[in-house]
């Protein structure tokens, strides 16, 4: 049974092959054997599990279906659980348990997913390793010495073991796309707006965005399709009609542009990844597309800009854990100050002080108009790159991250090492756009994924590419030894 992807698992249950409190059962047991290795979960829900898959059996057995009726699935730990802990991978959340659920996981709920838990995940969504947790390091089901990407390496470290066949997640400069590169998954990260972000405890207002984590494009489809959809308590969710993800699957790629950016190519790639993404672009050439060259000429600026407009967001977001109504609260305070200060210096591990730090700095009087501002012009910049290039082609193609997955500690005495590592996958977020990642081959034994990106709220687009790709390809099929 584990080895069923969401729309097996959905055909499953239609055909009453089993049960959703079965199949339950297995992956609860999987998790419980399995995991230790990983360290993918920082919580289980058996008890909510086995309830919602009851409910959603009974509810199968009155005659409702749906794709996502009974499919069991984990929620990244920064989507608010009513009444489970929502730590965000930090000890300053770690006794938090949130009062609602977030608009993604009632919306799920409602479509009938059962919940299996919640995953680790880089403390706030900070991270490109998923090292900076509270709670550890998730481990590569790939190689267990290696990495499986951040910030949402649980979720990623969970479906690429065959744990569970879906989980939720978020992106805010390839948090979603990058993991999926290093663990051999299909990864989506919506347009901004497209799905809600109310519940979804926030790093980086303007940048975060929600998504699935799956092994296949069909699967995505599936889960988004849940997912998306406006939302009136979020003031960014964009109304927009979320069209049949699944249904437009099996498009033809014939004529479509498909542009190939040359600083994609430059010296930071591995000359191996390149090879794999050549080799992904003569499958799509089989499948009828056609290639351009194109050019993003202020992609190289748009690291610096990341990283002050991210931070300087993360400052502000932040501030209100502060040990007073919530959270980690110090002993014995003396004064305000010091409750601030030791609450604060506590709760917070490393990264996430870093960050704040930088942010704090960057919004500072005197600093504002020199790292702030000319950073958001910069992003306009990065934004008017896509536009023009989207006015010539259909979708944009590259690597998704410029190495494979490193050992863990390697990048810890070198945080900007690890910065450079969201080179093509910040300018989606950056300008908003949907982007995709795809297994395309192997290096060293480790994944290698390719992206895609596409203009606003096509991201049905996107999904037809990778799922006829992967109709031709069998990257996706491939799973990690003793998994």
């Amino acid at each position: 049974m584990h080895q069923m992807t969401l729309a097996e698992i959905a055909r499953g249950l239609a055909d009453k092959k089993f049960s959703s409190e079965e199949l339950t059962k297995v992956l609860l047991a999987r998790i419980t054997q399995l995991d230790p290795q990983l360290n993918s979960f920082i919580s289980l829900t058996e008890e909510l599990a086995l309830e919602q898959a009851k409910a959603a059996d009974a509810r199968r057995a009155n005659g409702e279906s749906g794709a996502l009726l009974g499919a069991p699935i984990a929620h990244k730990d920064l989507f608010c659980t009513q009444g489970i802990r929502t730590s965000c991978g930090s000890k300053m959340l770690d006794n938090f348990k949130a009062p609602y659920d977030a608009t993604v996981v009632s919306k799920l709920a409602a479509a009938g997913t059962v919940t299996l838990g919640k995953t680790n995940m880089d403390e706030f969504a900070m991270g490109s390793a998923n090292e900076s947790s509270w709670y550890g390091a998730v481990k590569n089901p790939w190689n267990l010495e290696h990495v499986p990407g951040g910030s949402s390496g649980g979720s990623a470290a969970a479906v690429a073991a065959r744990l569970l066949p879906a989980a939720t997640a978020t992106d805010t400069g390839g948090s979603i796309r990058q993991p999926a590169a290093f663990t051999n998954l299909t990864g989506l990260k919506p347009t901004y707006g497209r799905v809600s972000r109310w519940g979804m405890i926030a790093y980086a207002s303007s940048l975060d965005q929600g998504g699935p984590l799956a092994r296949t494009a069909e699967d995505c489809a599936i889960l988004l399709q849940g997912m998306a959809g406006f939302d009136p308590n979020d003031s960014t969710s964009i109304d927009e009609p979320v069209p049949d993800y699944a249904a437009g699957l099996n498009g033809s790629l014939q004529g479509l542009r498909i542009g190939v950016p040359k600083e994609y190519f430059g010296a930071g790639l591995d000359p191996r990844i390149a090879d794999l993404i050549q080799n992904s672009i003569k499958e799509l050439q089989k499948l009828g597309a056609v290639i351009k060259e194109i050019s993003l000429p202020n992609m190289q600026h748009a690291i610096p800009a990341y990283y002050v407009i991210a931070p300087a967001e993360a400052s502000s977001n932040l501030s209100r854990f502060d040990g007073v109504r919530f959270g980690h609260r110090c002993e014995d305070p003396k004064n305000l100050e010091d409750l601030y200060k030791r609450s604060r210096g506590e709760g917070f591990g490393a990264e996430v002080q870093r960050r704040i730090m930088v942010g704090a700095y960057a919004l500072s009087a005197g600093y504002y108009d020199a790292y702030y501002l000319k950073a958001q012009k910069i992003r306009r910049l990065v934004k008017n790159d896509f536009m023009a290039a989207f006015n010539e082609v259909d979708i944009i193609l590259g690597p998704t991250t410029p190495n494979p997955a490193w050992k863990l500690g390697a990048k810890n005495s070198d945080p900007v090492a690890a910065y450079l590592e969201d080179v093509y996958t910040i300018t989606a977020n950056l300008a908003g756009l949907p982007g995709l990642s795809m297994p395309a081959g192997f290096v060293d034994g480790l994944p290698v994924g390719v992206q895609l990106l596409a203009p606003y709220f096509q991201e049905g687009r996107l999904l037809n590419v990778a799922h006829q790709y992967q109709l031709n390809t069998d990257w996706h099929t491939r799973t990690p030894t003793g998994f």
